[in-house]
Order: C-alpha cells, then structure tokens, then sequence
C-alpha cells in the first residue's frame, strides 16, 4: 500500500470544557513547522468542509466545537504548562490562533494533570498554574482530585451542558491586554466609543480585550431585547451581516486588523461581538424559564458569524471586566458598575467576578473569576492521511 493510501495515528484526547469540546494534543505529537501542524489540525476536525458539517473529522459543526488544543510542560518560571489554542473555521482552511477559549481553559488542567505533566495531590485541589500563549497570560486552575485522579465527576450544574460535573475555577490574571495585542485593555482609551459602521449607522460600543478582545453593543441599536435564541439570530442573514459589519470595523478600531475586510477573511475568532439589554425575563433553550430575580444583566454573544448557544468562556471573562468598570455598555445596563455579576444567556445563567482598580487614572482588571466544568469524552488516536506530514 502506497503513502498516499495509509493513514497514520496521532495520540490525541477529546475533552469537553466548559460549554466547548475539542481535541487536545501534546506538542511533541505535531509537527513543529505551522503550516504542517495546521494542515493536520484541519484534518482532525474535517475542515474546510463546503457542507459545514465535519462529517469527515472530529469537528462538531459549530464555532464551541470546532476547536483544538495544544499543551505542553512549561520552561517559563512559575507556571506548569504551556496552553496554545486554535479556533477551527468549518467552511475555509483556517486554523485561528488570535485568541483562548475560556471554556476549554477549564480542561488545560484536567488534562495536564491526566498526561503527568504536573504532579497533583491524591486527594483535595490541584493547583495548576497555565501559561496562555495565545495572549501570554497566566490563568489558575482549581482542579479536584478524588484517590489520586481528576475528579470528573460531581454536582455542579453549568447552563449549556446537559450533565452536572465537579467545579473547577478558574482565575484569570491581569487578563487585560498590555503591550502583546491591542495595546491596552481598552485598546481606544475609552470606555464607550461611537462607530461609524457602513450600511448600519453610528453605534455605541465598549471595545475591551480582556481575556479575548471583545464588542460590546446595546441590543437595541439593532431592535433587539437581549432575549433571543440561536434560531432567532441565526436564521437572520442581514442582521447577521449587520453585526459582522460592526465587528469587523471595531477589529480596526481596536488596532487589530488594517481593514475591515480583512478581519472578516483573516480574524473570524477574534474579537467576539455580543449584544447587551436590562433584564427581563425569558425563556431558555432548553425550555427553562429564567426569572428577573436571577439575572442582572442580558447577553448574547456572537461566535464564528454565529449566535453563541450559551457563552463562550472568555467573553465571560470580558463581561465580568466590562461589568466592573463605571461608563461601559454593560455597566450602563446594570445602572452602574458592579465587580459581580448574574448574566442571562440563551442557555441559563452564568455568574463571574472581577476586581477592578485605577492605576496612573487608567483602569484595570487585576483578576476575573468563573467557575467551569470538564470531563475527558475519548482517549487514544486520531488518524489523518500518512502524506499530511
């Protein structure tokens, strides 16, 4: 049998994190030439994929499991591993490594810990300290241990996954960007900007990068309440466009893309855009109604040119930043800044926490805390074609 008709295998680990799944390497596994690694990765997940289903890989379909994971031990003093992320596009050869995925953060420890690539107590709370390389920054991981393995499974109950889990939080330092990307936490120097954005007019906005650089609108700049679901956004082509518009122009606002035409081609993952309103009560995708009483606040984010089905991770982590500095969109809708914060999401609630202060008359977030739940779904081998070197 020629090359051209074997397959090899790769060890690899299919982990849910969070609200998100996706397939977890080692980097001694890839090949270290980029170009190499992501023709690989684009395999594994079965993009580009015209039919937008990855049928032919691991891939979920969607922007939360489209994803993959690379961790390694760590040199960098201080921290146990090395955590690098890529956001796979569906449809065009594109691996995006602007960004982290908060979500999936939660699975860096579990796996770690599962690959003995840092020691762990038998019993009790690992403490895994991971170096985000995407956006060179440290998160903290509060990892349960149960008779000297990763304790997978418990009580704790997260809206957008079906299944109750153990809880693992998740401490993100100084996530505000400083001299990598952006600039600054608020890449304009403002807390609230006014943009101008072709064929949809002038459009308040709070431009943050904290834990991933985010857009910030009040819904009703585009006639929304900040209650609707994935089938009500999604089936929505021009407002869709609307908000790819006013994403793409903000990503040059935010000095992350030279135009807004090639932030929509080069960098669909980053910045995010999710939409703001007061809160009212709703119903959720899963049918459960969400009361006034457990929400401060409504947010709908938008992922990959899709409407998010419940949040990604480091949007949560942007909406506690956000949330605890005084003029933004969302403390604005809170009725004034707040360093905790109760958010309505299409799938349930999420609760975070940030601390907040002023250094030099410039804000900045000194840490955000979320909880998250994760679990190992397969072990093993992915196969891709032996000529994918």
């Amino acid at each position: 049998m020629t090359t051209a008709n074997k397959q090899r295998r790769i060890p690899a680990t299919y982990m849910r994190g969070g609200t998100s799944k996706g397939v977890f390497f080692m980097p001694e596994h890839l090949p270290r030439d980029p170009a190499e690694r992501d023709a690989i990765l684009l395999r594994v997940t079965g993009s580009p994929d015209p039919y937008q289903k990855q049928i032919d890989g691991m891939g979920g379909a969607t922007s939360s499991t489209s994803k993959v994971v690379i961790v390694g031990k760590s040199q960098r003093p201080g921290c146990d591993v090395d955590y690098l992320f890529g956001q796979v596009a569906i449809d065009q050869p594109l691996v995006d490594w602007s960004g982290n995925c908060g979500n999936l953060s939660a699975a860096v420890g579990p796996f770690a810990i599962a690959q003995q690539l840092v020691e762990a107590p038998r019993n009790g709370t690992a403490v895994v300290r991971i170096w985000q390389a995407n956006l060179n920054k440290i998160i903290i991981s509060h990892v349960p241990m149960r008779d000297g393995e990763v304790d997978e499974l418990g009580s704790f109950e997260l809206d957008g996954v079906t299944f109750p889990a153990a809880e693992i939080r998740l401490e993100f330092l100084d996530p505000g960007a400083d001299d990598h990307e952006g600039g600054a936490m608020l890449p304009t120097g403002k807390l609230k900007d006014r943009l101008d954005v072709p064929g949809v007019g002038t459009v308040d906005a709070t431009l943050i990068n904290a834990g991933n650089p985010l857009v910030f609108i009040p819904a009703e700049a585009l006639g929304l309440t900040g209650t609707e679901g994935q089938d009500r956004i999604n089936s929505d082509a021009a407002l869709l466009q609307k908000l790819e518009a006013i994403r793409s122009h903000a990503t040059v606002a935010m000095k992350l893309a030279p135009s807004a035409e090639w932030a929509s081609k080069h960098r669909q993952a980053t910045p995010k855009i999710a939409f703001v309103a007061r809160p009212r009560p709703y119903t959720t995708s899963s049918g459960r109604p969400v009361h006034l009483s457990e929400i401060d606040v409504l947010i709908r984010a938008v992922s990959m040119g899709k409407l998010h089905h419940a949040m990604p991770g480091t949007a949560a982590v942007a909406i506690a930043s956000a949330s605890a500095l005084p003029g933004t969109v969302i403390s604005d809708a809170l009725g004034g800044p707040s360093e905790k914060v109760r958010f309505g999401h299409p799938s349930g609630v999420l609760g975070v926490g940030a601390q907040a202060e002023q250094r030099n008359g410039q804000w900045t977030v000194t840490k955000v805390a979320v909880s998250r739940t994760a679990r190992r779904l397969m072990q093993g081998d992915v196969f891709v074609p032996a000529f994918l070197k």
